[in-house]
């Protein structure tokens, strides 16, 4: 199964595996830490100075956050498995050239393909599976919170419109259409 991974004997390995597993959640996990203290603690906060710091410093923390581009973590993972050498499959890359409009269903495909090269690493035990489950998931998980307003213009290209390309050309087209993505 996808989300299985093979118990370990030894604890310590099994903790820094998590440990080093990345997450998207980071943030929320701060920012939630945050909703908790002032939730809990909300009007007594406000009655004095060091209330006052804690609330404007959360206030601070999404706008900071909100800086940083959401792609981040998947960028890192592709400069992980771009020089992997027991990746090799055909995918449907977009054009990195795509209009605006088609920016969104550009790295939807992307995202799709993902699941192609996770399923070959998969099958072959690629040494960079868990790079590319990492992409899949924060992917899919950056692009679920666009998925009820998200409708595709007429004018953009189904993801196997676009030309098949070598695992190299794929990932250097992604890494593109994210970093531009990263720019907006």
């Amino acid at each position: 199964m996808l989300g299985m991974a093979q118990p370990t004997r030894n604890s310590a390995r099994a903790l820094s595996r998590l440990e080093s597993q990345k997450t998207h959640l980071k943030s929320i996990c701060l920012q939630y830490q945050l909703y908790l203290l002032l939730n809990s603690h909300f009007f007594c906060l406000l009655k004095n100075e060091r209330g006052l710091i804690i609330f404007f410093l959360c206030a601070y923390v999404p706008k900071t956050a909100a800086g940083h581009c959401k792609w981040a973590e998947v960028l890192k993972d592709l400069e992980q498995i771009k020089t992997s050498k027991d990746i090799d499959v055909s995918l449907y890359t977009a054009d990195t050239d795509e209009d605006t409009e088609c920016q969104e269903p550009v790295i939807r495909c992307f995202f799709l393909e993902t699941k192609v090269i996770l399923q070959e690493c998969l099958i072959k035990k690629c040494s960079k599976t868990q790079d590319v489950l990492n992409i899949w998931k924060n992917g899919n998980a950056s692009l679920e919170t666009n998925k009820l307003n998200s409708t595709t213009p007429a004018k953009c290209k189904e993801c196997e419109e676009y030309e098949e390309k070598n695992f190299t050309e794929f990932i250097q087209s992604f890494v593109k259409v994210i970093q531009k993505e990263c720019k907006h």
